[in-house]
């Protein structure tokens, strides 16, 4: 015999959830799986149902695209205030109309637009975009949604106790996934978690073990860093080479080229989009630029009258940026010609030079203690004034975050979207004397490290600025970290002790050499 309908009061769990509206969020999820029996044994049994019948009938006919008998259906949804109707009959008007438009029928479509858009009296801009749309043919034509595209939009318009939101339950499922992987300290997993347990990364997840030590430069070691698909590590040197690492089969790092022609120590590397040529740039000297499969140099950016101190690439991989040491920054295609070039203070005689993935913003320090956030396109600048001087700086892949090292022996993160604001400090890292880079890394870039004059590297979560690892092995300042933009578990580090060492999981610690 049937369970009598749950009561509106009834509700289960310390929250007092309504039981009626979670025992119908289960049936649509059901339904969604495409149990069918199920559901109707558990209508049966509870006595609830997911939609009134109106409700199921509307869906129907909108899913089937029956844009007239939809608006009917919609008039008979009592329940609905008259604001709601009229912005859900524009939702299904404006679908029939492009659906006529795309059939070719323009006159059918042209009276829905005149007799039934227009008299709503709502979205008078959207209204005047859809006549546009009338001049339109062949690929210029607007594309209707999928009818799947069409309920949803409804379902935002119309009260979710009348129309049950599709997906909602596992929503609120992966919103519950999601608080707890924000709340985790040590969230570095790229598996899923379990439902039938809580999440908890635990600080296992760190990349904390030295599991191999890469000792083939001969002198100290200046900048590293992986390439973007993460099978390759390069690292710079004041012995005037920059070392190709290549991960084998078994995880380890083995030399795939030495790229050897500086007559500088090499200061730093650019990886090109493609992973398949890289930037060199010697100290005030030359900019190189290398076949990454080969190791060969394939051209040698040189101004007779300046030395060269920073570079990197163009989104596209077609035009390099390249800092001089006049305080310039200029732009030069594949072929060694110079396209552009700004003069004044863009440029310092140490400093990073990066381009935002859009290719429109130059950043680079431009005075000891300012970041210049440049729009080459429209001319148009923006300043990171810090008190103290700038290190180096590093920008997030999403572009939103610049990491600012500093010499008070602090990193500051700034958010650059809607202005430039300060929103965190990190601190217990050394950094007075040398360069000293730091990093974005893990997984959603989480993490920041950072190397240290005192010999260590050091973690901190991103967004709450605590200290959680601190890394020791080195017996030389560490001038630059990397952490692998593919394996959220492998950073490497580069110390005046003249070693690369690779930091991964404890658990996963070969005997490292």
């Amino acid at each position: 015999m049937a369970e009598p309908e749950p009561k509106a009061g009834d509700s289960i769990g310390s929250k007092g959830i309504k039981k009626d509206e979670f025992l119908r969020l289960i049936a649509e999820s059901l339904h969604s799986l495409g149990y069918k029996n199920t559901i109707a044994y558990l209508k049966k049994e509870s006595g609830i149902t997911v939609s009134s019948s109106v409700v199921t009938e509307f869906t129907r006919l909108v899913l089937d695209g029956k844009w007239d008998e939809s608006l009917n259906s919609l008039r008979k949804l009592s329940v609905l205030d008259e604001s709601v109707v009229k912005s859900s009959s524009f939702v299904i008007l404006e679908q029939k109309f492009l659906e006529l438009l795309n059939a070719h029928k323009v006159h059918d479509a042209l009276r829905t637009l005149r007799e039934e858009i227009s008299p709503l009296l709502i979205h008078q801009n959207r209204v005047h975009e859809l006549s546009s749309f009338l001049l339109c043919s062949g690929d210029d034509l607007i594309k209707p949604k999928l009818k799947s595209e069409v309920i949803l939009d409804l379902q935002k318009l119309i009260p979710p106790n009348v129309m049950v939101p599709q997906g909602r339950l596992l929503q609120l499922v992966e919103q519950a996934l999601d608080l707890q992987q924000d709340s985790c300290l040590f969230h570095n997993s790229v598996s899923f978690d379990s439902l039938f347990s809580d999440h908890n990364c635990g600080r296992s997840q760190i990349p904390s073990e030295t599991i191999q030590i890469l000792q083939e430069h001969q002198d100290e070691v200046w900048f590293v860093q992986f390439s973007h698909n993460g099978k390759f590590l390069a690292s710079c040197s004041k012995d005037k080479s920059t070392i190709l690492w290549e991960i084998n089969f078994d995880g380890r790092f083995v030399v795939k080229h030495r790229l050897l022609g500086h007559k500088a120590p090499v200061s730093c590397v650019s990886w090109s989009p493609k992973d398949d040529q890289i930037l060199t740039c010697g100290v005030e000297e030359v900019v190189r630029c290398w076949d990454v499969l080969t190791g060969e140099c394939v051209r040698v950016y040189d101004n007779t009258d300046l030395g060269m101190i920073s570079c990197s690439w163009s989104p596209d991989g077609q035009r390099v940026f390249l800092g001089f040491n006049d305080k310039s920054i200029a732009m030069w295609d594949l072929h060694g010609n110079e396209l552009d070039s700004w003069r004044g203070e863009k440029t310092l005689r140490i400093s990073d030079l990066q381009i935002t993935s859009d290719g429109n913003f130059i950043i680079s320090i431009c005075k000891e203690n300012m970041i210049l956030i440049f729009d080459h396109e429209l001319g148009h600048e923006s300043l990171i004034k810090e008190e103290y001087n700038v290190v180096s700086f590093s920008l997030s892949s999403d572009n939103r975050f610049l990491l600012v090292s500093l010499v008070n022996q602090e990193i500051h993160l700034w958010d650059t979207y809607g202005g430039l604001h300060l929103v965190a400090k990190y601190k217990g890292h050394k950094c007075s004397r040398f360069v000293v880079r730091a990093c974005f890394g893990g997984v959603d870039q989480a993490f920041v490290a950072s190397g240290s004059e005192d010999s260590r590297v050091c973690i901190w979560h991103r967004d709450t600025g605590e200290l959680i690892e601190t890394l020791g092995g080195h017996s030389g300042a560490v001038n630059c970290t990397s952490w692998n933009p593919v394996n959220p578990h492998m950073v490497a580090s580069a110390s005046d002790d003249r070693t690369i060492r690779i930091w991964g999981l404890k658990d996963l610690n070969p005997n490292h050499s």
